[in-house]
């Protein structure tokens, strides 16, 4: 079954141009299961996709929070359900629909090479994907015990508090592939 692409690379790019006198960042809302929104960097967002359960290949012996690999554009890219990563419920265990995955297509540079091929992409899946909104670093908290798991501090880079009280918590894309190269 073919992907479905919710935002397709070229608009996620334009958004970052867009509207410059706006002060801030632009940041992709993911929700995650249980009760924790997540904001990562639009900069770092190549696509969001719907995709297939079944489109995922299982890889056995693999951590697991690695869901398996998926075909994407002709590149194989492994998926990692973020949640699962972060200490949250697994996605195979929660009550929501499992015939889909809303899938981040994730990219980081390899700081060794200059070039388009020192790319490296990776699928995020997430319960749900939200609004870009963009926030202002400067209010951006710092990330502290207190608020996060040990298995979410790694990849927290601080968060901001909403009007609602609501916490949306800022993560590292580069933390997350550092991660799994271990």
């Amino acid at each position: 079954m073919a992907q479905t692409p919710i935002v397709e690379s070229e608009y996620l790019s334009q958004l970052t141009d867009i509207d410059a006198t706006l002060q801030g960042e632009r940041y992709l809302g993911c929700h995650l299961v249980p009760n924790l929104t997540v904001a990562l960097s639009v900069q770092k967002i190549t696509e969001v996709l719907t995709i297939p359960t079944a489109a995922v290949t299982p890889i056995p012996r693999m951590s697991p929070w690695v869901m398996g690999v998926y075909n994407w554009r002709g590149e194989v890219l492994w998926v990692v359900d973020l949640g699962h990563l972060l200490g949250l419920t697994p996605w195979y265990q929660q009550t929501t629909s499992a015939s889909f995955h809303n899938m981040l297509i994730a990219r980081t540079e390899d700081a060794t090479s200059s070039t388009k091929m020192g790319q490296k992409m990776i699928g995020l899946a997430v319960g749900q994907v939200q609004d870009i909104e963009t926030l202002d670093p400067k209010t951006k908290q710092p990330a502290s015990k207190s608020i996060a798991s040990p298995e979410l501090a790694p990849f927290l880079r601080g968060y901001w508090l909403r009007e609602s009280g609501d916490l949306l918590a800022c993560l590292d894309v580069d933390a997350v592939f550092s991660m799994i190269a271990k």
